[in-house]
């Protein structure tokens, strides 16, 4: 049997984040072999995740960044089972720097976020796999991408949320921003009405209808009242209609145009963790 020293648990602990005991494990169990023992203790996340795949991980850290000249901007959501390992600081590490490696590797789509290499050789995915082993909590990670003439990112406090704002004309950061945090705080679901599928629409028309049926409305303008109430939908649901945050008398589509007449938002992503 070979002898393993408390340096090489200890390296091995600093390379894998898992606990003592289960580095000095590996280790026996690998006869010394260093990388062996990384395989063993990445099995064991295999093991872990098959044991709690059909948990649901609704806990976790949604963040995004910027590259350097706000053309692009990617957000990630690392998500794991309890709000206890959520908060705890190596956690919040990782899903920095597999957000930072993103942003530096200039990733062209949102897919190949589990394919990305980190700073210790580890891809995405083999971190997740390992981490769930460490944790012994069902762990998932998500991207979304926007790529644009400029981009916006936004983190809400608590990193349980976060948006991505994509503009067609360059503007001020502090505008770009603002926008980012409309659609944090007013969860619009396009960023205006054509965004809206028929599906939706043709299910708020029926409800509005049914409302003003309830209401002992005549039949013969349930039609014109649905429209109606449609339109107060667009104003409450589509970015660009919304009222602004920061000021109430303008909408969203005003403020930008104050800023530049032919300034809009072309696209926009929002990922929050239930509470």
């Amino acid at each position: 049997m070979a002898n393993i020293s408390a340096s090489d648990v200890g390296k091995l602990r600093k390379q894998t984040g898992s606990g003592m005991m289960d580095c000095k494990k590996a280790l026996v169990e690998a006869n010394g072999d260093f990388d062996l023992a990384v395989d063993i203790l990445r099995k064991k996340g295999q093991k872990v995740a098959a044991k709690r795949a059909d948990r649901q991980a609704m806990e976790g850290v949604v963040i995004a960044k910027n590259n350097d000249d706000n053309s692009k901007a990617i957000l990630i959501s690392l998500n794991c089972e309890t709000d206890f390992v959520a908060k705890n600081e190596d956690f919040i590490n990782i899903a920095q720097d597999i957000l930072d490696t993103a942003v530096s590797a200039d990733l062209s789509s949102a897919e190949e976020i589990h394919d990305l290499k980190l700073s210790d050789g580890m891809t995405v995915a083999e971190k997740v796999l390992e981490q769930t082993g460490v944790i012994g909590e069902k762990i998932e990670i998500s991207a979304q991408l926007i790529e644009d003439v400029q981009v916006s990112s936004y983190i809400h406090a608590g990193n349980r949320l976060a948006t991505l704002v994509g503009f067609n004309a360059v503007t001020d950061h502090q505008v770009a921003r603002d926008v980012a945090m409309q659609v944090a705080a007013m969860s619009p679901l396009a960023v205006d009405k054509d965004g809206i599928d028929q599906e939706t629409i043709d299910r708020e028309l029926e409800i509005a209808k049914d409302l003003a049926r309830q209401e002992g409305k005549p039949e013969e303008m349930l039609e014109k009242i649905a429209f109606g109430r449609l339109n107060k939908f667009y104003k409450e649901n589509t970015l660009l209609n919304q009222a602004f945050i920061k000021d109430g008398k303008k909408t969203v589509a005003q403020y930008l145009k104050d800023q530049h007449d032919s300034l809009s938002v072309t696209c926009f992503k929002r990922v929050g963790l239930s509470n």
